[in-house]
């Protein structure tokens, strides 16, 4: 099979097209021809091996290679139809199409990806392609645990810096569907993406600083490394909760503090993938609550600049890398 690799670290001219051996499904596995794949900040981040939150670097490093990549083909989001199913799944059967999370297996950058059962994989929705669908797990999964982690309830203040990205877009049109006011923060090009997905007000941070307006919010929801977290405390109302996507080391230290010394709440879990989260977020979207958002459709061989394009963070939406064949229309 045609698969996307890398074998040193570097830049994103190390990714090219190889042949690569077909993997074969086990008892509990299914086989999956891959139709579509996020190209993700997290697949940069590993192909560079640059990290915004340094603390990761060190056990990532060993995780998947000191050298060089263990595992040569990235991709941990996507769209695709189930080949074959191993004896015991129960799951799935050939022809389905699915969508969803490979988790640190990666390797959805190749033409076929075997995959557990109970991996986080579901049925496509029926009203999108497989690249609208191959943009959707890696927001809305987390998205999805966040915004239910800070229990956001119909006419409460919701900030979200960093709204343009696939978690921040995401966390915007559910936090819109549960009734929040949402005021989003970004870079000034998103202004209109963001209005587009439900957010109520919009703060350019190359002009304003948010932490100075004076405003105060029930729940923050940063994706900004970096960000400050003081300050952003200091901006919640009594019994505020904050919710970090991207902690510092600092941050995960000092947010049990915050929860035990003071009334906001910190949360800083990372979102478990799971089927029944992805279940929810599938009904939501044949509900017509929560849009794919794609920003450019590269094929494999300009992998090179599908990474190059979600690197300058000037996307607005979801990079998203087709597999093999073209790809269908969606159902009406």
């Amino acid at each position: 099979m045609k698969a996307i690799v890398y074998t040193r670290y570097g830049g994103p001219d190390v990714l090219h097209l190889a042949d690569v051996p077909t993997p074969a499904a086990g008892d509990r596995q299914i086989l999956i021809k891959v139709r579509a794949a996020e190209a993700t900040k997290s697949d940069c981040e590993l192909r560079s091996f640059r990290y915004a939150v340094r603390w990761l670097w060190l056990p990532l490093r060993i995780a998947f290679g000191i050298t060089r990549p263990r595992r040569r083909i990235l991709g941990g989001y996507f769209a695709g139809e189930v080949v074959s199913v191993g004896g015991r799944v129960t799951s799935f059967a050939p022809g389905d199409r699915v969508y969803g999370s490979a988790g640190l297996r990666l390797g959805a950058y190749g033409e076929y990806i075997v995959l557990p059962e109970d991996a986080a994989i579901a049925c496509k929705p029926r009203n999108m392609t497989f690249a609208e669908a191959a943009a959707v797990p890696l927001g809305g999964l987390n998205a999805l645990h966040f915004v239910q982690r800070a229990s956001i309830k119909p006419g409460e203040q919701v900030l979200i810096n960093g709204a343009g990205g696939s978690i921040g877009a995401h966390a915007i049109q559910l936090a819109h569907s549960m009734g929040a006011q949402v005021t989003a923060v970004d870079h000034g090009i998103k202004q209109d993406l963001v209005r587009r997905l439900g957010a109520d007000d919009f703060i350019d941070y190359t002009i304003d600083d948010v932490t100075t307006t004076g405003r105060t919010f029930d729940v923050i929801f940063d994706m900004v490394p970096g960000s400050p977290y003081r300050r952003l405390i200091g901006m919640l109302q009594p019994g505020g909760r904050y919710l970090n996507g991207n902690p510092r080391l600092s941050v995960l230290l000092r947010s049990a503090l915050t929860t035990r010394l003071t009334d906001k709440t910190v949360t800083v879990a990372f979102a478990p993938e799971t089927k029944q989260a992805l279940a929810t977020i599938t009904e939501m979207i044949e509900a017509q609550k929560i849009q794919s958002i794609v920003d450019r459709i590269y094929p494999m061989s300009q992998a090179v600049a599908a990474h190059r394009r979600v690197e300058t963070e000037q996307r607005q939406g979801a990079v998203v890398i087709t597999i093999g064949e073209p790809d269908e229309p969606a159902e009406p």
